[in-house]
């Protein structure tokens, strides 16, 4: 958004239902050339991690917002000025406005005004006043913190602020809350020649009611003290996204999960053929989750609640399949799962590169807000550590979600030419269904599974 020659930077919307987004890092500052398109910040949601471009070419101004702070969509970020501009430190300050007074019979000396080019002297310790100091709603504190405050009943200016240039984050006043601190009232303004109101003949203050003291709002139990060896960190807002996430859906389907072995001696050799072929042509690695990610949409034709979702007391169900595909990033500290749209008309290769290209700009923040968005069917994989079996939890509002597990080779009863049954060494996994029971029952899921290892068990290469 411009204004004038001065381009605004505001949290943009990162999707429907993200209200807040977390500044996690400036990549420019103050007095940095950019050009349109280039990176500027990196911000977090409970959605995706991911950076904000420069909206036009110019000189990085204010930034408004610290690296930390959480704020609502719309609030104002930063200013790019234009090529050659002097990048401000800060807003110049308000001049202070006088109370109103009562007409006074002597003059009132009148202080001389300073040399063009010199700043006038500012009085010392002059108070401002709450209004003053939010002014916009976005100078000194952000919507977010404003409503928090609100809420409470605290004064922003009785908070210390931590942010950039003494601004109070949401850290800070949450902080506050949590100390049991109360700001002091403010006091009234006085009303021209208007006589003082007579003091009320039975003050009933809150605190003066009670003999005790108030006891503390309940807000959280006291932290336990950090002992020899641990360290604090902050949790981010995509973790905190993912604890709130899992909880609710936990809260909200009745979890049951299936699980079934399955022998993968045919997609072993399909992947063996296909790698060199794939690898040199397309430069796509077809891993055994793009095989498992294929045939699961197909069986997902035939198990259409499945691949559905409730509605109150409704089902809905579709004829297309968005395929969430489960990516953890940052050594396990976070979790995103990117959807490939439409995922029932890819090839092998197609979904293939869809994986290849999610998990790619999920891990570099790349991903756009509609890259999350939508999923109707998850798979998660955390085979590729070794693990060999899971429950995983639905991601809401679907219903169901594929877990795949380590490829292992073991001994497993087949029958040879003459019908007979001997031991053999076969690839197997375990893959697993949990489902949300209030619509998919033990026997639809069962078969789920069972038409999905007979299309991984029996594969033949047709794409």
């Amino acid at each position: 958004m411009a204004t004038g020659t001065q381009i605004e930077v505001v949290m943009p919307q990162m999707g429907v239902s993200v209200s807040e987004g977390t500044v996690t890092k400036w990549l420019k500052q103050p007095g940095d050339t950019i050009a349109r398109d280039e990176a500027l910040l990196e911000i977090s949601t409970d959605k995706v991690d991911t950076e904000i471009p420069s909206p036009g070419d110019g000189v990085v101004g204010e930034l408004l917002v610290a690296e930390g702070e959480t704020v609502e969509v719309g609030t104002l970020l930063a200013t790019i000025l234009p090529v050659g501009a002097v990048a401000m430190e800060a807003p110049p300050a308000p001049a202070p406005v006088a109370a109103p007074v009562a007409l006074a019979a002597e003059p009132v000396a009148v202080a001389p005004e300073p040399p063009i080019g010199v700043a006038p002297e500012q009085p010392a310790a002059v108070p401002v006043a709450a209004d003053a100091a939010s002014g916009n709603g976005r100078t000194f504190v952000s919507p977010v913190v404003a409503r928090i405050a609100a809420e409470h009943g605290v004064d922003p200016n009785a908070v210390t602020g931590t942010g950039t240039g003494g601004r109070v984050t949401k850290k800070d006043i949450l902080a506050h809350i949590e100390s049991g601190a109360t700001a002091p009232p403010a006091p009234a303004p006085a009303a021209l020649a208007a006589p003082p109101a007579p003091a009320p003949a039975a003050p009933t203050p809150v605190a003066a009611q009670p003999a005790a003291p108030p006891a503390p709002a309940p807000v959280a139990p006291p932290a336990a003290p950090l002992q020899t060896g641990e360290v604090e960190e902050p949790m981010s807002a995509m973790r905190r996204g993912v604890m709130e996430h899992m909880r609710r859906s936990l809260d909200t389907s009745a979890h049951v999960s299936s699980a079934i072995e399955v022998d993968m001696s045919r997609i072993v050799a399909a992947r063996a053929q296909l790698k060199k072929e794939y690898q040199a042509s397309y430069g796509v690695n077809p891993t055994y989750l793009s095989f498992i990610a294929k045939a699961t949409v197909e069986t997902l034709q035939d198990y259409k609640w499945v691949n559905a979702e409730i509605r109150g007391e409704k089902v809905i169900t579709r004829p297309w399949v968005n395929l969430g595909i489960a990516v953890s990033l940052e050594d396990g500290k976070g979790l995103i799962v990117p959807v490939i749209k439409n995922a029932q008309d890819l090839n092998l290769l197609g979904i293939a590169r869809a994986i290849t290209d999610l998990a790619a700009r999920a891990r570099t923040k790349k991903l756009l807000p509609d890259d999350v968005q939508g999923g109707t069917f998850t798979i998660t994989n955390p085979g590729g550590f070794g693990t060999f079996h899971g429950t995983p939890i639905i991601s809401q509002p679907q219903v169901g979600i594929l877990g795949t597990y380590a490829l292992v080779k073991r001994p497993w009863v087949v029958q040879d030419e003459l019908g007979q049954d001997v031991i053999a060494i076969r690839p197997l996994m375990n893959i697993t269904l949990t489902y949300d029971h209030r619509l998919v029952d033990g026997a639809y899921s069962g078969g789920f599974l069972r038409d999905l290892r007979t299309r991984l068990e029996g594969w033949e290469q047709a794409d």
